[in-house]
Protein backbone atom coordinates (compact mmCIF):
# COMPACT_ATOMS: atom_id res chain seq x y z
CA UNK A 1 0.00 0.00 0.00
CA UNK A 2 1.09 3.56 -0.71
CA UNK A 3 -0.21 6.41 1.42
CA UNK A 4 0.59 10.06 2.09
CA UNK A 5 -0.15 11.44 5.56
CA UNK A 6 0.26 14.87 7.11
CA UNK A 7 -0.72 16.83 10.21
CA UNK A 8 -0.83 20.56 10.94
CA UNK A 9 -3.24 20.52 13.89
CA UNK A 10 -0.80 21.81 16.53
CA UNK A 11 2.46 23.75 16.71
CA UNK A 12 4.14 20.94 14.79
CA UNK A 13 4.00 20.43 11.03
CA UNK A 14 4.72 16.96 9.68
CA UNK A 15 4.29 14.73 6.64
CA UNK A 16 4.94 11.05 6.07
CA UNK A 17 5.01 8.68 3.12
CA UNK A 18 4.07 5.04 3.70
CA UNK A 19 5.16 2.63 0.98
CA UNK A 20 4.55 -1.06 1.59
CA UNK A 21 5.46 -0.95 5.27
CA UNK A 22 8.30 1.58 5.03
CA UNK A 23 7.77 5.10 6.37
CA UNK A 24 9.76 8.24 5.61
CA UNK A 25 8.77 11.47 7.31
CA UNK A 26 9.53 15.14 7.87
CA UNK A 27 8.72 17.03 11.06
CA UNK A 28 9.20 20.58 12.27
CA UNK A 29 7.83 22.54 15.22
CA UNK A 30 6.97 25.81 13.51
CA UNK A 31 3.90 27.65 14.87
CA UNK A 32 1.97 29.63 12.25
CA UNK A 33 4.20 28.44 9.39
CA UNK A 34 2.21 25.38 8.40
CA UNK A 35 0.82 26.89 5.21
CA UNK A 36 4.30 27.60 3.86
CA UNK A 37 5.89 24.34 5.03
CA UNK A 38 3.47 21.50 4.40
CA UNK A 39 3.37 21.45 0.59
CA UNK A 40 7.19 21.58 0.24
CA UNK A 41 7.38 18.73 2.77
CA UNK A 42 4.95 16.68 0.70
CA UNK A 43 6.82 17.44 -2.53
CA UNK A 44 10.11 16.43 -0.94
CA UNK A 45 8.77 13.10 0.30
CA UNK A 46 7.18 12.24 -3.05
CA UNK A 47 10.39 13.14 -4.85
CA UNK A 48 12.52 11.07 -2.49
CA UNK A 49 10.15 8.15 -2.83
CA UNK A 50 10.12 8.55 -6.61
CA UNK A 51 6.37 8.40 -6.57
CA UNK A 52 3.55 10.55 -7.95
CA UNK A 53 0.29 11.45 -6.25
CA UNK A 54 -1.57 9.28 -8.73
CA UNK A 55 0.48 6.27 -7.59
CA UNK A 56 -0.96 6.53 -4.08
CA UNK A 57 -3.87 4.54 -2.72
CA UNK A 58 -5.07 7.27 -0.37
CA UNK A 59 -4.28 10.54 1.39
CA UNK A 60 -4.61 10.86 5.18
CA UNK A 61 -4.66 14.03 7.26
CA UNK A 62 -4.97 15.14 10.87
CA UNK A 63 -8.63 16.14 11.17
CA UNK A 64 -8.24 17.70 14.62
CA UNK A 65 -9.04 18.63 17.25
CA UNK A 66 -6.40 21.31 17.55
CA UNK A 67 -5.71 24.73 16.13
CA UNK A 68 -8.64 25.89 14.01
CA UNK A 69 -6.31 27.36 11.40
CA UNK A 70 -4.05 24.32 11.31
CA UNK A 71 -6.89 21.83 11.01
CA UNK A 72 -8.47 23.92 8.26
CA UNK A 73 -5.16 23.99 6.34
CA UNK A 74 -4.78 20.21 6.50
CA UNK A 75 -8.37 19.60 5.44
CA UNK A 76 -8.11 21.94 2.47
CA UNK A 77 -4.82 20.50 1.26
CA UNK A 78 -6.05 16.92 1.63
CA UNK A 79 -9.16 17.70 -0.38
CA UNK A 80 -7.23 19.54 -3.08
CA UNK A 81 -4.62 16.83 -3.55
CA UNK A 82 -7.20 14.06 -3.45
CA UNK A 83 -9.41 15.76 -6.02
CA UNK A 84 -6.48 16.29 -8.36
CA UNK A 85 -5.37 12.65 -8.17
CA UNK A 86 -8.82 11.06 -7.78
CA UNK A 87 -7.97 9.50 -4.42
CA UNK A 88 -9.94 8.68 -1.27
CA UNK A 89 -9.23 10.59 1.93
CA UNK A 90 -8.74 9.25 5.46
CA UNK A 91 -9.35 11.76 8.29
CA UNK A 92 -7.46 10.77 11.45
CA UNK A 93 -7.83 12.21 14.95
CA UNK A 94 -4.88 14.25 16.19
CA UNK A 95 -5.53 12.86 19.68
CA UNK A 96 -5.37 9.30 18.38
CA UNK A 97 -2.13 10.16 16.59
CA UNK A 98 -0.66 11.37 19.88
CA UNK A 99 -1.81 8.23 21.68
CA UNK A 100 -0.38 5.96 18.97
CA UNK A 101 3.06 7.52 19.47
CA UNK A 102 3.27 6.28 23.07
CA UNK A 103 1.08 3.17 22.86
CA UNK A 104 3.65 0.97 24.62
CA UNK A 105 3.94 3.15 27.73
CA UNK A 106 0.85 1.97 29.68
CA UNK A 107 -2.47 0.14 29.42
CA UNK A 108 -4.22 3.42 28.67
CA UNK A 109 -3.09 6.64 27.03
CA UNK A 110 -4.55 10.00 28.09
CA UNK A 111 -4.05 12.34 25.13
CA UNK A 112 -4.59 16.03 25.85
CA UNK A 113 -4.06 19.06 23.62
CA UNK A 114 -4.24 22.58 25.06
CA UNK A 115 -7.55 24.04 23.83
CA UNK A 116 -6.99 27.39 25.59
CA UNK A 117 -9.82 29.02 27.56
CA UNK A 118 -8.79 26.78 30.52
CA UNK A 119 -9.79 23.63 28.62
CA UNK A 120 -8.18 20.69 26.86
CA UNK A 121 -9.08 18.51 23.92
CA UNK A 122 -9.07 15.08 25.51
CA UNK A 123 -9.24 11.48 24.45
CA UNK A 124 -8.63 8.30 26.44
CA UNK A 125 -7.22 5.41 24.44
CA UNK A 126 -6.69 1.74 25.18
CA UNK A 127 -3.22 0.62 24.17
CA UNK A 128 -2.56 -2.03 21.53
CA UNK A 129 -0.92 -2.30 18.12
CA UNK A 130 -3.53 0.26 17.10
CA UNK A 131 -4.89 2.44 19.92
CA UNK A 132 -8.64 2.32 20.50
CA UNK A 133 -10.73 5.25 21.70
CA UNK A 134 -12.56 4.71 24.99
CA UNK A 135 -15.77 6.74 25.07
CA UNK A 136 -15.65 9.99 23.09
CA UNK A 137 -13.21 12.79 22.47
CA UNK A 138 -14.18 16.00 24.24
CA UNK A 139 -13.25 19.55 25.03
CA UNK A 140 -13.29 19.83 28.80
CA UNK A 141 -11.84 21.49 31.87
CA UNK A 142 -9.10 19.22 33.28
CA UNK A 143 -10.80 19.31 36.69
CA UNK A 144 -13.94 17.69 35.24
CA UNK A 145 -12.25 14.56 33.89
CA UNK A 146 -13.42 11.22 35.26
CA UNK A 147 -10.72 8.58 35.69
CA UNK A 148 -12.74 5.84 37.35
CA UNK A 149 -11.95 2.37 35.98
CA UNK A 150 -8.54 3.27 34.54
CA UNK A 151 -5.87 0.96 36.03
CA UNK A 152 -2.90 3.00 34.79
CA UNK A 153 -2.26 5.49 32.06
CA UNK A 154 0.40 7.58 30.36
CA UNK A 155 -0.25 11.22 29.52
CA UNK A 156 0.77 12.82 26.24
CA UNK A 157 0.25 16.16 24.54
CA UNK A 158 0.48 19.89 25.20
CA UNK A 159 -2.42 19.77 27.64
CA UNK A 160 -0.13 17.97 30.06
CA UNK A 161 2.35 20.84 29.86
CA UNK A 162 -0.23 23.60 30.23
CA UNK A 163 -2.29 21.97 32.99
CA UNK A 164 0.25 19.69 34.68
CA UNK A 165 -0.89 20.17 38.27
CA UNK A 166 -4.60 19.80 37.53
CA UNK A 167 -4.14 16.65 35.48
CA UNK A 168 -1.73 15.06 37.94
CA UNK A 169 -4.22 15.74 40.72
CA UNK A 170 -7.07 14.12 38.75
CA UNK A 171 -5.13 11.00 37.71
CA UNK A 172 -3.22 10.65 41.00
CA UNK A 173 -1.43 7.31 41.32
CA UNK A 174 -2.94 6.03 38.07
CA UNK A 175 -0.47 8.14 36.10
CA UNK A 176 2.76 6.33 35.22
CA UNK A 177 4.35 9.36 33.51
CA UNK A 178 3.63 11.97 30.86
CA UNK A 179 5.17 13.76 27.87
CA UNK A 180 3.84 17.30 27.71
CA UNK A 181 6.19 18.45 24.97
CA UNK A 182 4.96 15.97 22.37
CA UNK A 183 2.89 16.87 19.30
CA UNK A 184 1.13 14.70 16.70
CA UNK A 185 3.55 13.23 14.15
CA UNK A 186 2.54 12.14 10.66
CA UNK A 187 4.51 8.89 10.93
CA UNK A 188 2.10 7.74 13.65
CA UNK A 189 -0.87 9.12 11.73
CA UNK A 190 0.20 7.00 8.75
CA UNK A 191 0.03 3.80 10.80
CA UNK A 192 -3.49 4.64 11.94
CA UNK A 193 -4.49 5.56 8.40
CA UNK A 194 -3.28 2.28 6.90
CA UNK A 195 -5.33 0.38 9.48
CA UNK A 196 -8.36 2.60 8.78
CA UNK A 197 -8.00 2.09 5.03
CA UNK A 198 -7.79 -1.68 5.41
CA UNK A 199 -10.90 -1.51 7.60
CA UNK A 200 -12.80 0.34 4.87
CA UNK A 201 -12.69 3.73 6.56
CA UNK A 202 -12.06 6.18 3.72
CA UNK A 203 -14.20 8.94 2.25
CA UNK A 204 -14.51 10.97 -0.91
CA UNK A 205 -12.58 14.28 -0.80
CA UNK A 206 -15.74 16.33 -0.51
CA UNK A 207 -16.78 14.29 2.52
CA UNK A 208 -13.56 14.97 4.45
CA UNK A 209 -14.28 17.36 7.28
CA UNK A 210 -12.36 18.85 10.21
CA UNK A 211 -13.23 18.15 13.83
CA UNK A 212 -13.08 21.15 16.20
CA UNK A 213 -15.06 19.75 19.19
CA UNK A 214 -16.26 23.23 20.10
CA UNK A 215 -18.35 25.79 18.28
CA UNK A 216 -16.20 28.68 19.40
CA UNK A 217 -12.80 27.97 17.91
CA UNK A 218 -9.39 29.57 18.44
CA UNK A 219 -6.46 29.83 16.08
Amino acid sequence: MKLLAFDTSTEACSAALYIDGEITSLYEVAPRRHAELILPMIDQLLSQGQIKLTDLDAIAFGRGPGSFTGVRIATGIAQGLAFSADLPVIPISSLATLAQSVKDEADYIAAAIDARMSEIYFGLYKSGDIVELVGEESVISPAKLVTQGIPNCYGVGSGWLSYTDSLKTIFKDKLTDYAGDQFPHAKDLAILAVHAYQSGVAVKPEEASPVYLRNKVTG
